[in-house]
């Protein structure tokens, strides 16, 4: 019952809430990245796989430049990520926009990531049953060391949730995402300021 209603319930009214609530915070984040970013906009947007593989729109705060080289190549994360950016990042408030994606439908409030389109055909059989739910802004990869952990593991740990969906698991998730967002640990990986591009082996 849970997980084929009151989860989708629960995912329209706290997003719903919490956009109404927080829009002239996010008015002011918007504004505050738009000069921030050089020109490159407050938004990102981007294709991601949700439920059954289906792809759909991304939102987020907008965290880098759009620099770019000599030759039109963008420069690498580290060097386009602002301080402003930074500190977005750092403390998830360039999530927030995904609350649109959660009340749409595309998303949930908790789930595996959506990640790039590209890397759907090298996912194994097992690795790919993360897309038999709605992916989510949090999730149980993220409570177990967010980008700072291997891809092998991340999804060993979205699968399981996959498997072990429940009220008392998402409460468990809100909870240590909050800890963790507190204390702003797993937000890098130990070689990128994000997280290194998945090749299907690592």
């Amino acid at each position: 019952m849970y997980k084929n209603f009151f989860k989708r319930l629960i995912d329209i009214l706290a997003s719903g809430g919490v956009l109404l609530i927080f829009s002239l915070p996010l008015a002011i984040v918007t504004l505050w990245l738009h000069f921030a970013n050089k020109g490159a906009g407050a938004f990102f947007f981007q294709e991601r796989p949700g439920k059954n593989s289906r792809i759909f729109r991304v939102v987020k705060f907008k965290t880098m430049t759009d620099e770019r080289d000599s030759q039109g190549n963008l420069l690498p994360d580290a060097r386009r990520l602002t301080k402003v950016g930074r500190f977005i990042r750092s403390t998830s408030i360039d999530e927030l926009p995904q609350l649109w994606n959660v009340l749409k439908g595309d998303m949930s409030l908790i789930g595996p990531r959506p990640l790039l389109v590209h890397y759907l055909p090298l996912y194994s059989k097992e690795q790919a049953r993360r897309h038999e739910v709605r992916p989510g802004i949090t999730g149980w990869a993220q409570c177990h060391g967010r980008n700072a952990i291997s891809w092998k593991k991340k999804f060993e740990l979205d699968v399981w949730y996959v498997d072990h969906i429940s009220f008392t698991t998402d409460c468990r998730i809100v909870w240590t995402t909050l800890k963790k967002v507190v204390v702003r640990e797993g937000i890098s990986s130990s070689t990128s300021v994000t997280m290194e591009p998945f090749n299907g082996n690592n």
